[in-house]
């Protein structure tokens, strides 16, 4: 495995998404990361560190640069808890839960989140409030996405092994047949 394609191929996903989304400053971006299907296995069944550090390395310098807050979706074994900054659960009112995550559970990736994001913390979920999102080899993640999620499309289909999906977040649409709406769609919050 090439771990410098890894983060080449990261990099290109976070860019792009970082690109073609609205955010503000203050965001969360969610991740769940299966480092299995990046090295070519069954989720769950072949946790890498290696290819953790590898995509850690792309993702938290631009997701940190953009002024977002990253947040890190563990594995089921541990509900699917997420590490984020302290920050980042002040300012949403996030529950703090006491875990760790380690290899055989929350994964490779959130592990890697554990050790490197600045003031950690591992709260239950995000409730909805995630601006943007990556899910690396089919976590599903949306149920930390705020609602209307709109798929972000792209040539490029694979982080290693791994499929990944892009998504971005609009304020939902109302009113009706006379309803208005402006020639850009508004930051949500």
């Amino acid at each position: 495995m090439d771990y410098t394609e890894l983060t080449r191929q990261a990099a290109e996903a976070v860019d792009l998404i970082l690109s073609s989304a609205e955010y503000r400053k203050g965001d969360i971006f969610i991740i769940g990361c299966s480092t299995s299907e990046i090295v070519g296995k069954r989720i769950g069944s072949a946790s890498s560190e290696e290819a953790a550090k590898a995509v850690m390395d792309a993702i938290l310098p631009k997701v940190t640069a953009a002024g977002l807050y990253l947040a890190v979706q563990g594995c089921e074994h541990i509900n699917r808890a997420i590490c984020t900054s302290r920050a980042c659960m002040e300012q949403y009112h996030l529950q703090e839960v006491w875990v760790r995550p380690w290899l055989h559970a929350g994964g490779a990736f959130a592990t890697e989140a554990y050790s490197r994001i600045p003031d950690r913390v591992m709260v239950e979920n995000v409730a909805g409030l995630a601006a943007l999102g990556m899910d690396i080899g089919g976590t599903l993640i949306g149920m930390h996405l705020h609602p209307v999620v709109v798929p972000v499309h792209t040539e490029q289909r694979r982080i290693g092994e791994a499929s990944f999906i892009l998504a971005k977040t609009r304020p939902k649409y109302v009113g009706g047949p006379r309803a208005q709406y402006g020639d850009h769609e508004p930051a949500h919050k």
